[in-house]
């Protein structure tokens, strides 16, 4: 498997990205994580120089199995464990709620996630069906929290959706490692994954019911992806041939991304076709483009694109 990408198991049909190892969709949370190669710990060891002295205020943070070193923190870093992340789901696979769906390691174990599918789905504009998970980011690094949130997936084209801004506050958690993970509370705060999921049913549908306009289009895609130049000469950007290069690849793939025949010429299409961009187009390859989904720069521009989206077919 690539360097971005270390370990990973899957349930159910291939991934977009083709990685992993397939497995039963039967499985605990405990038996997904030895599955996907992240049942291993972590530990804080001291520092010491090749002279011997002792490096008071940090630790080395070390994977046990291999002694690989994940990161230096200071001292009062308190590590997730990932038998911790993964038991985070059991009473929901247990209550027959969700099912774990997949599970791996990034960046040589740095960033360990576990994703499972919540059992409910609903369909708009005819057939285009979404799905929801629920996803808990582990890292073991310094400066990165864990992120536990739930996340839309569009089946059609297996783009990872976002909520905007103002529904977004409360599907996400994250806990910094100064302070000791606690799974009743951050699922307390979480609250009820039916609900967040209506609240983006109803942004989907308003979303499908707004046209758009050849100028908002470009409007919307140079508000997303803004052409550098322009934006510190404050030209205005009219035409096509003024978007950047990010831009003018959603342009190009509105019409013709997987779904498009579903709400057509309206803002949920254009949304999407940003979501497909990141998700399927933007980035060197298949693993760099997983991590940027769920964790990296993408999934800021993809809340980025929901707010515009929805500010735009308001004002449609």
């Amino acid at each position: 498997m690539s360097h971005e990408v270390e370990t990973m198991a899957y349930a159910g049909a291939l991934p977009w990205h083709g990685l992993g190892t397939e497995v039963s969709n039967e499985l605990t949370p405990l038996q997904m994580m030895q599955k996907a190669g992240v049942d291993w710990k972590v530990e804080q060891q001291k520092i010491v120089t090749e002279s011997g002295l002792e490096i008071n205020d940090k630790v080395a943070l070390v994977r046990t199995s291999d002694n690989t070193l994940l990161d230096v923190t200071g001292k009062d870093w308190k590590p997730v464990q990932n038998e911790e992340a993964f038991t985070f789901f059991s009473e929901f696979v247990a209550a027959g709620d969700m099912e774990m769906h997949t599970a791996g390691s990034l960046k040589e174990g740095r960033n360990v996630w576990a994703l499972a599918k919540v059992k409910e789905s609903f369909d708009v504009f005819g057939e285009d069906t979404i799905e929801s998970f629920l996803l808990f980011s582990n890292p073991h690094q310094y400066g990165k929290a864990v992120d536990v949130r739930f996340t839309p997936i569009r089946v059609v084209c297996n783009n990872t959706l976002t909520f905007s801004l103002q529904q977004d506050a409360k599907r996400s958690v994250k806990v910094g490692h100064r302070t000791a993970f606690d799974a009743d509370t951050v699922k307390e705060t979480l609250g009820i994954a039916s609900e967040k999921f209506a609240k983006y049913k109803e942004m989907a549908q308003f979303l499908g019911s707004r046209k758009i306009t050849a100028e908002s289009l470009i409007q919307y895609y140079n508000d997303v992806f803004p052409t550098t130049s322009r934006k510190e000469e404050k030209t205005p950007v009219v035409s096509y041939d003024d978007m950047s290069k990010a831009a003018k690849m959603c342009y190009d793939s509105l019409e013709v991304q997987p779904g498009a025949q579903f709400a057509a010429g309206t803002w949920w299409q254009a949304f999407n076709s940003v979501t497909y961009y990141t998700d399927h187009l933007q980035g060197r390859n298949s693993e760099n483009r997983l991590h940027n989904q769920w964790f990296g720069y993408n999934q800021a521009k993809k809340v980025t694109a929901a707010e515009k989206a929805v500010a735009f077919a308001t004002a449609a």
